[in-house]
């Protein structure tokens, strides 16, 4: 009963509280400025653009060479759908940051637009998803 009750603050509140104050960001300048730099250009286009055109083009491939299928009730626009989802993960972009940066003010900025990047890519995959799964429900089921 307490596990149900505490489910919803703990899942939209206080984890995404304890992540973003985990990730020490201080922004140095102004917000145009870091998201500019080639390497926040970079990490929002590979969240953004790489990570649904590369889950979309290895599943092509995979279902063509016959390794795997689409489940059933599965089209290829939900899989887009769901790769702009998978820019979300920003843990993992943010320790490959740390290993891939010296530079304590570089770290800052990529962390920054690791967020911001995936913030964007949630609420692509968000509209997309509404509207793919809006058109696709039955007619008696849409009134």
């Amino acid at each position: 009963m307490l596990q149900n009750f505490l489910h919803k603050p703990v899942a939209f509140f206080i984890l995404p509280v304890f992540a973003l104050a985990n990730t020490a960001i201080i922004i140095n300048g102004s917000l145009t400025d870091v998201l500019t730099e080639n390497y926040s250009l970079g990490i929002g286009a590979g969240l953004i653009i790489g990570k649904p055109l590369g889950i979309l083009l290895l599943s092509s491939l995979a279902v063509a060479l016959g390794f795997s299928k689409l489940p059933d009730g599965i089209r290829w626009k939900h899989l887009i759908g769901v790769g702009f989802l998978a820019g979300i993960g920003f843990t993992m972009s943010i320790f490959i940051t740390l290993l891939a940066f010296d530079d304590a003010h570089m770290v800052s900025n990529a962390k920054l637009a690791i967020l911001v990047s995936s913030v964007i890519a949630a609420i692509i995959g968000l509209i997309a998803l509404q509207y793919i799964l809006k058109n696709e429900r039955p007619e008696e089921e849409a009134a």
